[in-house]
């Protein structure tokens, strides 16, 4: 019987290199890669760092607004003005710690419930019936810093 590591029982992170010349070359792959083909990758949910090869500082949060950024622009943007101008206010606000928490979770919630979503499990009222107490909770959340719509 071979013995399994726990390196190889579990899938190493993903490292994509950011070089000077803005390329960015796949480890994994041996090959340079576009921001397309990141994007692939989180929609494939594949686990990933993005750093600086000069440097070695993890810059994957920026390459990830990068793609958001490129998304927005192209097509129907997801994020409206006064959604971005609540967003930016709560940098520097003692509740910004709170503040990404909860779109984290919201965000999980939203993706948990997906599945049942796209096999048509949910029907068209529990959905809005949902999306509605979001929006409450959201509105709730927001005045209590003096936010409002």
């Amino acid at each position: 019987m071979q013995k399994t590591s726990s390196k190889d029982s579990k899938k190493s992170q993903r490292v994509i290199k950011k070089y000077p010349n803005r390329r960015l070359y796949d480890t994994d792959t041996s090959t340079y890669i576009t921001l397309a083909e990141i994007k692939q990758l989180v929609m494939d949910s594949e686990v990933f760092s993005v750093v600086d090869a000069k440097s070695g500082e993890d810059i994957t949060r920026s390459i990830l607004l990068q793609i958001i950024l490129e998304e927005e622009a192209n097509g129907s943007p997801m994020f409206t003005t006064p959604v971005l101008s609540h967003i930016i206010r709560f940098y520097g606000h003692a509740m910004q710690g709170m503040m990404g928490g909860y779109l984290e979770k919201n965000m999980q919630a939203l993706m948990d419930m997906q599945a049942p979503m796209v096999q048509g499990v949910m029907s068209n009222n529990v959905f809005q019936q949902m999306q509605e107490q979001m929006q409450k909770q959201t509105e709730q959340f927001l005045g209590t810093f003096g936010l409002k719509r």
